[in-house]
């Protein structure tokens, strides 16, 4: 019996074989409705009016907002958060600098005559977006960006778990090598050769069959699942089942998700190989190779950092806003 599972064939990264509809493409879309449709359940449920409003005296008034308000947010902070994930991508996870130098290049969805779309997106770099768009949207509109930011937050974790489904659906973004039952081989996975020790004592472990000199593709971590449960699921219930109706400020569920899912991504990044251009930017572990193995947890990836400034700002930010912009009225 074999101690590991097979990516299904059945999933390929298009809906229907040789239309240009992939479910990728489709994951985002869902994850905006579902981000969109639960905005508004809680617009219909606050005090009217919510919103406020600088009048011409100077004193905060009140405005109700409508459907329309939060379609308007949704694009500016989806237009953000493309832009961010791209210029991101394109930026901090390429070694190469290649975009640095051919910055046109970026946003040219075309590759030797082919169309092969945007390849590469950051969620860190989505994310920095998304909040600039939400602060133009706020400004332009004389609204109180971390009310608004508050009601999309409480909302986005549970779109973004469709988000990693996508990638799970793309078989890409895969995890380390792992002995674990629920382990699972990615067909674009990188294979080792039998060659190394530590690639025959796992295929032994697992009851993988090989002959010598052999190429393994070996069972890995479905680290998109475990993000899509945590930083979407998990994460997502936090803020709307305990935080949400109990918050004491304007901007403290922006802060709580943006340490709960770099926490949360912190930890998973030790089960997800790290981008095969970059490995580990820090390498402070007794061993740092091959990078497919969780060798030690002072070996830091990209993804890591990143998240411990998304922590620290998260901070940084509660304790801003809670002196700020407290809510008068109590928890709600």
């Amino acid at each position: 019996m074999l101690d590991y599972l097979s990516y299904p064939t059945w999933i390929t990264p298009e809906i229907i074989p040789g239309l240009p509809i992939r479910w990728y493409g489709l994951m985002y879309v869902v994850a905006f409705v579902v981000t969109y449709l639960l905005i508004i359940y809680q617009v219909k449920r606050l005090p009217r009016p919510k919103i406020s409003k600088r009048s011409k005296k100077g004193r905060l008034q009140q405005r109700v907002l409508t459907a329309d308000d939060v379609l308007n947010l949704m694009l500016w902070c989806i237009i953000g958060m493309l832009l961010g994930a791209r210029l991101a991508a394109a930026t901090i996870y390429d070694p190469t600098h290649y975009y640095i130098t051919h910055p046109w290049m970026i946003f040219w969805p075309f590759r030797g005559g082919t169309f092969v779309g945007l390849q590469g997106m950051s969620y860190h770099g989505g994310v920095i977006g998304a909040v600039l768009g939400g602060v133009l949207y706020a400004r332009r509109e004389k609204r109180n960006f971390f009310e608004l930011a508050d009601l999309a937050i409480a909302a986005v974790p549970l779109g973004y778990t469709f988000g990693r489904l996508g990638n799970f659906f793309n078989a890409e973004l895969w995890g380390r090598v792992t002995t674990a039952p629920w382990a699972m081989v990615f067909p674009n996975a990188r294979s080792y050769p039998t060659t190394l020790s530590w690639v025959t004592d796992i295929a032994d472990r697992i009851g993988m069959p090989y002959e010598p000199g052999a190429i393994l593709n070996l069972p890995r971590h479905p680290s998109q699942l475990y993000e899509a449960f945590f930083e979407g699921i998990v994460l997502w219930a936090i803020l709307w089942f305990i935080f949400r109706k109990r918050r004491t400020f304007h901007g403290q569920l922006l802060g709580i998700y943006l340490i709960g899912y770099g926490v949360f991504r912190f930890a998973i990044e030790y089960l997800r190989e790290p981008d095969a251009d970059l490995g580990f930017v820090l390498r402070l572990g007794a061993e740092s190779e091959p990078t497919a193995l969780f060798l030690s947890l002072l070996n830091i990836s990209m993804g890591q950092v990143l998240c411990l400034l998304m922590i620290a700002a998260g901070v940084l930010l509660m304790l801003i806003t809670r002196r700020r912009y407290p809510i008068a009225a109590g928890p709600r």
